[in-house]
């Protein structure tokens, strides 16, 4: 059986190796990366750090508009389906990579299998939400990380190709984490353990009005603690344009980590601030309070538990949200218990090996 995953950006990447793995000796993987994401610190760093095979098609379709981004994988992806001719194409996540690889089997007619599905934010202005549904929605068998994303399936009426395997992300980070801790891997420059924030700002409903912007960076400022502020190069760019110090006061602007460092980072910080949606989840499962800067979130069970907290329209709720104690302790495992890849890819064998 040959089973084709198709990947573009860092969440996905981190999602790929649990299942890479455990492929070996069941399937034959083949790999395709669309190159969404292209330097070396959100693409190449990722398959060494975390031993994933090289991609046997690299696309290298980079940054763009999401139309003119999506269309050249579409084109390129076809190709590379007809050459490899996979038994099913594996897709990964919420990204412009995701949909366009779901579109692309569907329409030359192979199955087409969504890790991550039955997320939803009900959030309309996020590209995310509309990848993720568009691809649950094309796809032949949908493998949930949770049980709430098992409910909102079975409401759009998808729960007889729905089946629940657990986070991989789960997988690799608890692998990651038993990793680095045994390394004693060094913190950033001038940081302790305990004593400072790791933050991560991206989505255009944060970034891209430099009022808001402006707001969320005077906030972070003011913390009691230091600020790692881990900025892609797009945040740099736009807080450049528009005259805003990502190093005022508390803050002090860093490049992005490779994964095992983040991780690190994360898990010896006194709290994570982001509007990313993996790393709120990741916060959770290292035990790390997170404050989150958005109206809504996908891991609402992070927030039910009491370790996300969401901040949005009132930004000066924000520093007083970061700072609060530390929640109550908790053993609940809403998203597996580090064995989803092995379930994903059982699952994948059932489905389309015969």
């Amino acid at each position: 059986m040959r089973i084709l995953s198709v990947v573009g950006a860092r969440p996905q990447f981190v999602k790929l190796a649990p299942i890479a793995k455990a492929m070996e000796g069941h399937a034959e993987h083949v790999i395709v990366h669309t190159g969404q994401h292209y330097d070396e610190l959100m693409s190449d760093v990722f398959f060494r750090d975390l031993a994933i095979p090289e991609p046997d098609y690299n696309l290298a379709v980079g940054s763009g508009k999401h139309g003119a981004q999506t269309g050249a994988m579409l084109a390129g992806l076809e190709k590379v389906f007809e050459d490899a001719a996979p038994d099913v194409v594996l897709v990964y996540g919420d990204t412009n990579s995701t949909l366009a690889a779901a579109v692309a089997a569907v329409k030359i007619h192979i199955p087409v299998a969504h890790l991550e599905a039955g997320l939803r934010s009900f959030n309309r202005r996020m590209p995310e939400e509309h990848n993720r549904v568009l691809t649950d929605h094309a796809s032949d068998l949908l493998l949930s990380p949770s049980q709430v994303g098992m409910d909102h399936l079975a409401v759009e009426g998808l729960a007889d190709k729905s089946v629940l395997v657990g986070d991989v992300m789960t997988d690799v980070l608890y692998a990651v984490r038993d990793k680095v801790a045994a390394e004693h891997l060094p913190l950033p420059e001038g940081l302790n353990a305990g004593e400072y924030y790791v933050c991560t700002i991206h989505r255009p409903d944060n970034t891209d009005d430099p009022a808001r912007l402006g707001a969320i960076v005077d906030a972070l400022a003011t913390l009691d603690k230091p600020v790692l502020l881990l900025a892609h190069p797009r945040l740099r760019a736009l807080a450049e344009k528009h005259g805003i110090d990502l190093n005022a006061g508390s803050l002090t602007a860093s490049a992005p980590l490779a994964y095992p460092e983040l991780v690190n980072a994360v898990a010896n910080s006194a709290g994570m601030v982001t509007d990313s949606g993996g790393l709120q989840k990741e916060a959770f499962l290292l035990r790390v309070p997170c404050t989150t800067i958005r109206a809504e979130t996908e891991w609402v069970e992070t927030v039910e538990l009491g370790w996300n907290v969401l901040v949005n329209s009132d930004l000066s709720e924000l520093a007083t949200a970061v700072q609060r104690p530390t929640p109550a302790p908790t053993d609940a495992t809403p998203y597996g218990d580090g064995h989803a890849a092995q379930r994903t890819v059982d699952a994948l064998l059932e489905a389309f090996g015969g």
